[in-house]
């Protein structure tokens, strides 16, 4: 049996998955108000929104979307290019079980990853199948959501990135507003309260089953250690539907800001407001800690600062007051700091790997680290980074010769003078320093070029 023979032929209204014209940043001049339209207490959709989630497109484009994330097994074992065939064969017995509101959604499995600044960050994983099920839902629901949230807000949402975020921030510093509020969430998606999220979806989705499932999702327990333990708060980040879940919640602190007249961004759970004083800043301050208290929701106090805006960060970013009082982007230190770490982790001189095998990987990080911070208006910074990871690999292949004859032979064959090699040579086991010693003749840019280690500032 074919996957599209095991859905419904015959469809409903099939949802757009796109938004009417997401908003771009402004120009030189931001109005701070709220839009006109949406105030987010009306009922979207109508009863059939499950029927509409089942519908024989929304699941095609859900599983191509599934299929493209790819991810790791959920607590089940189940791959993502097993999905397809186990759809084939079990499909219309889910589609009744989601139909008449009886599906019943597995544990996630619990994964730790690093955070940058230290510590962990705890991660959710569904099993794929509840990942399709989920991205199907979210296909029909952020349609009906997303024209209604705050012009303000960029995260997850379709048809705008960071950068855009980025973009309105520094429009707000140009125009004077040099105190920014910046609010950092004590672990928020571990700290969404279910009925109060709860609450507000059944006052904005009438289909009864949906809200159910989603209190299903919510409630799924977290398979840790071979011992499933219940959930009570939090959105597993994970899963399709959890940024949806958050926006829905933050919205509230958004609408309010917008009906105070405040001028802010926020990416997720990554929210700035900018003043012109200290003093509005405290005050703003305050009256956040009371909002997020509503939500049971707490403000990491030790990340969360007033301060300077040309002295915070903001989604990796940071903004300079350039010539004429002309606010400019850059590369956050922290952003850079970063970025050498992993760097470091990708060439340690001790893995045992050769030159090309160590560029391939670094080649890829370093592509998508272009493509995200080519909004930097700092090309000096990007020349010296260029310097320094070119450098680094160079001190690699110094290490990989080990013993001095080897490095001058090796150095001698590749263009250098006797006399330079030696000097290199005689000292082969200091790398870094070595690898600054005219290394560029027998260890050429366009030899890492042809590696695949991209250059950041072409």
């Amino acid at each position: 049996m074919r996957l599209d023979d095991a859905m419904p032929q015959k469809s409903d209204l099939s949802p757009s998955a796109q938004t009417a014209g997401a908003v771009k940043p402004q120009g030189p001049r931001l109005r701070v108000e709220a839009p006109p339209a949406g105030s987010g207490d009306e009922r979207l959709g109508s009863g059939d929104l499950m029927e509409r989630a089942c519908e024989r497109l929304n699941l095609r484009a859900a599983l191509k979307r599934v299929r493209q994330n790819a991810g790791k097994p959920g607590i089940d074992g189940m791959t993502v290019e097993e999905l397809p065939e186990y759809l084939r064969v079990h499909w219309p017995r889910l589609r009744e079980q989601l139909l008449a509101g009886r599906y019943q959604p597995r544990p996630v499995r619990r994964v730790a990853i690093p955070k940058p600044g230290g510590g962990e960050r705890e991660l959710g994983i569904p099993t794929v199948l509840d990942r399709f099920i989920q991205q199907a839902l979210l296909q029909v629901l952020q349609p009906l959501f997303d024209p209604t949230f705050s012009d303000a807000s960029y995260g997850f949402r379709p048809g705008r990135r960071a950068h855009d975020a980025v973009l309105r921030a520094q429009a707000y510093v140009q125009e004077g507003r040099s105190v920014v509020v910046d609010i950092d969430l004590e672990k928020f998606f571990d700290r969404v309260n279910h009925d109060i999220l709860m609450g507000r979806l059944v006052k904005r989705i009438a289909d009864r089953r949906v809200l159910r499932l989603i209190r299903r999702y919510l409630n799924a327990g977290v398979l840790a250690n071979g011992v499933v333990i219940e959930r009570h708060e939090g959105t597993p980040q994970g899963g399709p539907l959890s940024p949806l879940l958050a926006n829905v919640l933050l919205d509230e602190v958004d609408k309010e800001l917008e009906r105070r007249g405040h001028a802010f961004v926020r990416y997720a759970d990554d929210l700035n407001v900018y003043v012109q004083t200290q003093r509005s800043g405290e005050r703003v301050m305050t009256s956040l800690r009371k909002l997020f208290g509503g939500l049971k929701l707490r403000v990491n106090e030790a990340k969360s600062k007033v301060r300077r805006a040309t002295a915070s960060k903001f989604l990796g970013f940071s903004f300079w007051a350039a010539k004429g009082r002309v606010i400019r982007r850059r590369v956050a230190p922290q952003a850079i700091e970063r970025m050498k770490e992993r760097v470091r982790e990708l060439t340690r001189r001790s893995a045992g790997r050769s030159l090309a095998q160590m560029c391939k990987p670094l080649g890829t990080y370093l592509t998508g680290w272009k493509v995200y911070f080519r909004l930097a208006e700092t090309p000096g910074v990007f020349d010296d980074l260029d310097g320094w990871v070119r450098h680094r690999l160079r001190a690699v292949q110094l290490k990989h010769w080990k013993r001095g004859r080897v490095v001058y032979r090796e150095l001698l064959a590749r263009g250098m003078t006797p006399d330079a090699a030696a000097r290199v040579a005689g000292n082969s086991r200091r790398w870094w320093r070595n690898s600054a010693m005219n290394l560029h003749i027998a260890l050429p840019n366009r030899l890492f070029d042809n590696l695949g280690v991209l250059r950041l500032v072409r």
